[in-house]
This record gives C-alpha cells, structure tokens and sequence, in this order.
C-alpha cells in the first residue's frame, strides 16, 4: 500500500461516511474546517502545512469561503477537489481527479 495523501477537507458541520470512503482510499484527514467562521473569508488564509490535497464540499460553502481556500491551495500547490457532501460525489470527484487507487476506470487507458 502506498503512503497515505493528508488532506483538508472545507464545508459542511458533520462528515457523515465521508472519512471512511476517504481511509479506503489511502486519504488521512489532516484537519475538517466548516467554513461558517467569518475569518475563513479573508484572502491570505493558508492551509496546514503538510497538506496535499484539498478537498471542497461545495453544497456547505459560500462563493467567498471556496475562492479563499481555493487560493490558498494553489499558492501551495496543493491539488483541489471539488464536490458535493455526499459519498458518491466525493468517489466521483476522486476518480476524476485520479485518487482511487482501486477504481475501474484507472487501469482503462
């Protein structure tokens, strides 16, 4: 097994089986932000350090809330995914961003 991708994950109150589709996945959850804080709003946040992949769940998250982190990920580098708070939004958004190590479609070419 490969070493796990640390990942921040911004929107939403509660994960549901989020982390368990994301631990089958070789993801560890560094740090799960709301984003009801008014402070997530300001343009020069900064993600942990460590952080390779963040991930959005957009159907909790305002416009300015998502720019703020979505820039903040790209200063870094860091890879972003966007989707909905749902299990099969997020396999989804996985296995289009190429992190589903034992999707169907990754041995495809």
């Amino acid at each position: 097994m490969s070493q796990s991708i640390s990942a921040v994950i911004v929107g939403a109150d509660r994960l549901g089986n989020i982390p368990n589709l994301l631990k089958s996945h070789n993801i560890k959850i560094k740090q799960h932000i709301s984003g009801r804080d008014s402070a997530h709003q300001k343009k020069t946040l900064s993600l942990p350090s460590g952080t390779e992949l963040l991930i959005l769940l957009t159907d909790f998250l305002g416009h300015n809330v998502m720019k703020a982190f979505r820039a903040a990920a790209q200063r870094s580098g860091v890879k972003i995914v966007a989707c909905r708070r749902s299990v099969c939004s997020v396999q989804a958004a996985l296995t289009q961003e190429g992190l589903c190590e034992n999707c169907p479609y990754k041995s495809r070419s």
